[in-house]
């Protein structure tokens, strides 16, 4: 018996090495498409103060977390659950956070770090079951979907299919479809699209590859450099492709955000909390999905030695902001490596291994133009969305799916979940999406008297917003928020 069938128990979870080889080989692949998106997404916001973020910086940061904490989750826990900085997340600290002027990139990082040390003291204090039961599942299906909407519109503005322009008097509209900017990204969400469409595993990776060699060629051969400029689009040179990991960014954090005029401490435990939140439920959602497929979930729906799993995930999210990658989750990409047959820790090993080359050649990965990544924004974002739905029993053709329970008719769940669904593309906010959707609850359910459907720690979470949403006007008037008495 080899010492790896010893460790991870390959015939006592019904598989084999080779096979956990290639599973491990396939939630890569379906996952990878986080090297690009991830530095993309970071490096993408312009900070309204500090300094940016270096691509290559970003992408070694992504891929040593993503690695690193991927390992540690199949040795500690021996489930098939693969780690990298999560989108969403990331969105929420370069849009949310950085660009739009309330904390720099150090500041932003240091508020995940908390986040994930928060997810840790969860885990080991057996909280998990409390916070569950305080939110109702509709609202945490709505913060998904809200989500989902906030990355697919990420990737249709930024690709420029979605433009703003404001001389024709509207916020938002269709971009100039005359352009080829515009075309690439069109010829990469078809593309795309149609590999999903008839099942390709590792679309994502394979659709930000071909449209990033479409653009290439039309900025060399039809525009001479002048549709993409000479930073993307453009091939590197054979003598340019390795560059050195850059390990610059690894421990950049800091904790002045509770000290500046632009947080302070009650806005910055706010977004702590909004932080928390969406990798809380995301990573526990995701577990179970996986888990369930996986066979990791017994008869009473729990997953055996599931602290194990919290405790990582937390220090994930811990790592992902030392190194500032954004916070690093658990990845519902798993799936796809339980579905070619992985059991073990090992899947998740051998992905993580995966990673580590990638840090080796930034510059080739930096070619990828936002058009590019546009496509696999979408795909996720409706991965996101599809919470709306689930299957319930055999497929039994097109009517195996139905509502999975957001019931909008219910004034105080519909009207929550759908202020939360729409607040968070519209407002460019996760926090304020999530912020809208409890005050608004827990307002209709007092104002009918409905007690006993607002759990005590919603009270808090609710004032914990409604001080949040007030901090501006504290600031600017109470003098120990750093304004002045009226």
């Amino acid at each position: 018996m080899s010492t790896l069938e010893r460790y991870f128990g390959f015939a006592a979870r019904g598989t084999t090495l080779g096979r956990d080889t290639m599973a491990g080989v396939t939630t890569f692949v379906v996952m990878s498409y986080i090297i690009f998106l991830n530095p993309i997404i970071l490096t993408g916001a312009t900070p309204k103060f500090g300094a940016p973020l270096a691509f290559s910086a970003v992408l070694t940061s992504t891929c040593l977390v993503a690695g690193v904490m991927s390992m540690l989750m199949g040795i500690t826990t021996n489930y098939a659950y693969a780690i990298a900085p999560g989108l969403g997340l990331n969105a929420v600290v370069a849009y949310g956070l950085v660009a739009s002027g309330k904390a720099s990139f150090p500041e932003a990082m240091g508020l995940v770090v908390l986040e994930g040390v928060a997810m840790v003291i969860l885990a080991v204090s057996g909280l998990r079951e409390l916070i569950f039961r305080a939110i109702p599942l509709e609202l945490k299906k709505a913060i998904a979907i809200g989500i989902g909407l906030f990355i697919a519109f990420i990737g249709l503005y930024n690709s420029g299919i979605v433009a703003s322009i404001p001389a024709n008097g509207t916020p938002v509209q269709l971009g100039s479809f005359t352009t080829w900017p515009i075309f690439v990204a069109i010829f990469g969400i078809l593309f795309t699209f149609a590999m999903r469409a008839i099942r390709f595993k590792g679309d994502l990776i394979v659709g930000i590859i071909g449209t990033t060699i479409v653009a290439t060629v039309i900025n060399a051969l039809v525009s001479h450099h002048r549709v993409f400029g000479t930073s993307v689009a453009t091939w590197p040179g054979w003598h340019h492709l390795y560059a050195s990991p850059n390990f610059g960014l690894l421990g950049k954090i800091s904790m002045h955000s509770f000290s500046s005029t632009q947080l302070g401490v009650i806005a910055s435990l706010v977004w702590v909390f909004s932080l928390f939140l969406s990798d809380f439920f995301d990573f526990s959602g995701t577990a179970i999905g996986v888990g369930n497929a996986a066979g990791y979930v017994d008869s009473e729906g729990n997953i055996p030695e599931f602290k194990k799993a919290l405790i990582v995930d937390g220090l994930a999210a811990v790592a992902g902001g030392a190194a500032s990658a954004s916070s690093a989750t658990t990845y519902i990409e798993s799936g796809s490596g339980v579905a070619a047959g992985g059991r073990t820790g090992w899947v998740a090993v051998v992905a993580g291994l995966l990673f580590f080359p990638f840090m080796f050649i930034s510059p080739l990965i930096g070619m990828v133009p936002a058009q590019a990544t546009a496509a696999a924004l979408i795909v996720v974002g409706w991965l996101m969305i599809s919470t709306l739905t689930e299957m319930e029993g055999e497929a039994e053709g097109e009517g195996a799916s139905k509502l999975a329970g957001i019931d909008f008719h219910d004034l105080a769940i519909g009207l929550s979940a759908a202020l939360t669904i729409v607040v968070m593309p519209f407002t460019y906010s996760i926090t304020n999406g999530i912020g809208f959707g409890f005050i608004t609850y827990t307002l209709i359910c007092a104002a009918r008297r409905e007690w006993k459907r607002i759990h005590p720690i919603m009270w808090v979470v609710t004032a914990a917003f409604v001080l949040y949403f007030l901090v501006p006007f504290l600031q600017q008037h109470v003098s120990w928020f750093g304004g002045h008495l009226t």
